[in-house]
């Protein structure tokens, strides 16, 4: 998942933080916007899921 933002969006992002957390959490965040919550959906995150909003919100 990291390795495939970096690709797509490396002229875009300054960088990914990577925080352990426990108990299955899973977010992507963006400007302190919440574009992914695997606590939320229940599901595990796919590509497209964490890089569609990622794209809308950057461009």
């Amino acid at each position: 998942m990291v390795s495939g933002l970096l690709g797509e969006f490396e002229h875009k992002i300054e960088g990914v933080t990577l925080i352990p957390s426990r108990g299955g959490v899973f977010e992507v965040m963006a400007d302190d916007k919440l574009l992914y919550s695997k606590k939320e959906t229940g599901e595990h995150a796919e590509y497209e899921d964490a890089a569609g909003p990622l794209r809308e919100l950057i461009g």
